[in-house]
């Protein structure tokens, strides 16, 4: 078994010399006697064969060698460094790793705002999102699969903390039949054309939201695959707002006037599935969610 020839500290030592300028400064930063500290570079250079510093005056320079060495143990010794903390976070219960369910829906860049602010404080935390549509988060927030869960309609029995509210379009491409029609007097007008629908993520769907009547429908698993079928002129789909104002703007999509149902409105609400488990890590990030939305709303109970 191969047995290092040189210690961390003696790394460590090495990097003190070089940063603050010579044995005397890194002797001071240290608390160590300066005698100490050449010895164990003096020592460290003698184990590899290999010169590391030469002193010049009252400062001490790197070789050609100490340079390429040093850079590698600034590596070494930053992932020991992070270990320990990970061992320390650890033992105070912080989470190593975190799984958010997102409802499609929700727009990614208040997430990602959030988990921008989370990241300077995350200890290393490795973030995993789950994008889930309708029945698919209830079922990873009952299963206990997520850490947080921003969710429409919350299962029932969970605290839930209302984030924003989202406004769904009915739309088609402008040389859509539908988009020459005016204003629709009802829905059986929709019904013979054909429907984009985005796929609920559940294993066992037991619910089925918004309009769903059309006979011939096509089911993606995301709104950019629903956009890119509109963009061919074909078939209707309800999309929120905030995902289709640039085809809104440009005229590549227009909005389906309807008597009584242009638009339909959800509330996205935030949910901690194990409220009496949750860790330091997931606080932080819930309240820098929360944070995102100014409106301040009491807790849903559903």
């Amino acid at each position: 078994m191969h047995r290092p020839k040189s210690t961390l500290e003696q790394w460590r030592i090495l990097q003190a010399v070089v940063d603050f300028g010579g044995y005397a400064q890194a002797a001071d930063h240290l608390s160590k006697s300066q005698s100490s500290l050449n010895h164990a570079v003096a020592k460290l250079q003698s184990q590899l064969g290999i010169q590391l510093l030469e002193v010049k005056g009252r400062k001490a320079y790197l070789t050609e060698q100490g340079e390429v060495l040093l850079r590698r143990s600034r590596h070494l010794t930053q992932t020991v460094n992070e270990l320990e903390q990970l061992a320390s976070n650890l033992e105070q219960g912080w989470e190593p790793s975190l799984i958010i369910a997102r409802e499609l829906v929700y727009p990614m860049e208040l997430l990602t705002n959030a988990l921008a602010t989370f990241l300077p404080e995350s200890r290393g935390t490795r973030i995993t999102v789950v994008d889930t549509v309708i029945n698919g988060t209830s079922e990873l927030i009952v299963n206990n699969q997520v850490d947080l869960a921003i969710c429409g309609v919350p299962p029932k029995g969970y605290i839930a903390e209302p984030l924003c509210d989202l406004e769904f379009h009915l739309v088609c491409h402008r040389d859509h039949p539908l988009a020459q029609m005016g204003e629709l007097e009802d829905d059986r007008e929709l019904a013979q054309h054909l429907q984009i629908v985005i796929k609920d993520t559940g294993v066992n769907p037991t619910q089925e939201i918004g309009w769903l009547k059309a006979e011939q429908r096509w089911t993606v698993s995301n709104f950019h695959e629903a956009k890119v079928i509109l963009s061919k002129g074909i078939g209707f789909c309800w999309v929120p707002e905030h995902l289709i104002q640039d085809e809104i703007q440009s005229g590549q999509l227009v909005r389906l006037k309807m008597k009584g149902a242009s638009t339909r409105r959800i509330v996205l609400t935030l949910v901690v599935p194990q409220r009496d488990n949750q860790g330091p890590a997931s606080k932080l990030l819930e309240s820098l969610i929360l944070a995102q939305h100014t409106e301040a709303t009491e807790p849903l109970l559903v």
